[in-house]
Order: C-alpha cells, then structure tokens, then sequence
C-alpha cells in the first residue's frame, strides 16, 4: 500500500459519525457558520470547529468553494474527450499531463483503465472554442487517438460525496 493510500485509509478509520455528519452537512453548504453546523450534528460550536479543523488537517475536506452554473457564465458545452496514447513512457505523461493540465477549460483529467489512455471533462462556451482547445491539444504531445463526446443535457450532476457510514463494531 502506497504511502498515500495508508494515510487515506488511517483517515478513513478515525471518522466516527459526527466527523461524517459534518462532512455531509458541509458538502451541502459550506458557507454554514460553526454554530449552524454543530447544531445539526449535535455539537457545540468549540468541539464541532476542532473537528473541522482535524478534517482539514488531515486532508479530509482539502477545500471549500463556490459552485458556479456554467451556464450562466457562458461555458454552455460539455465535452468528455477520450485520448488514446502511443507512448506510455513517464516522460511522454508527464508533458501531457503538465499540458492538459494548463489548461482552464479541463475540469477533470483522469488516467485511465480498458480501451482508452485517458478521458477529460472540457467546459467550452461553443463548438468554435472547442476546435480551438482540439488543435490545442492535439498539439501538445503525439496522440494516437482523440474521440469527442457533447453532452447534450445534464442529468444529474453533484459534488457531494456519498459519505459511507461507520460500520458497526
């Protein structure tokens, strides 16, 4: 088990029910005052922002942000891009990931396993911004394949982790 992942799994075994229940209520609106939030897990404002605090150091709750619609900013399509690799050397993923990675309209970018080498999230406000972030990549690093995918409605879409119970003892 690599260093990381031990971390994430000594992490995992100290959340007791509060600590979850703060997670949950977090991830459902993070701009709550301590004091709102020990109230609906059952804490008072001391101990429920020590244990937010924890969570944070730990690693737990790496940020707290705004969601934006990205409709209403303009950024209208969605694009999940499939790239396939010819070259799965350190050197070839670490140009592409530094790439993709400068760049602002990829939400997601994720190493993959099965037919395809990697699948991005774009956000673009057009077809003609998405062409121009196509001949972006394409250019970075050689391909051996990029297949596009235009979201036509979302569905469902959510940050809230589904956070797991504690398992009885």
């Amino acid at each position: 088990m690599t260093d990381a992942a031990l971390q994430l799994a000594e992490a995992g075994r100290r959340l007791d029910a509060i600590d979850r229940k703060i997670l949950t209520v977090l991830q459902e609106d993070a701009s709550l005052s301590v004091a709102e939030i020990g109230d609906r897990v059952g804490l008072s404002s001391t101990p429920c922002w020590k244990r937010i605090q924890r969570l944070e150091g730990d690693g737990v709750i790496q940020k707290r942000v705004a969601l934006v619609d990205q409709n209403k900013i303009g950024l209208g399509l969605s694009v999940f891009v499939s790239v396939e690799s010819s070259d799965h050397s350190d050197a070839w993923l670490k140009r592409f990931a530094a790439a993709v990675s400068a760049m602002p309209e990829v939400m997601e970018f994720y190493r993959m396993a099965g037919d395809v080498d990697y699948m991005l999230r774009v956000v673009i406000p057009d077809m003609q911004s998405y062409d121009v972030f196509y001949k972006k990549l394409i250019h970075a690093v050689p391909l051996k394949n990029v297949t596009s995918r235009f979201a036509m409605e979302k569905i469902k879409s959510i940050t809230a982790l589904p956070i797991p119970l504690v398992a009885a003892e």
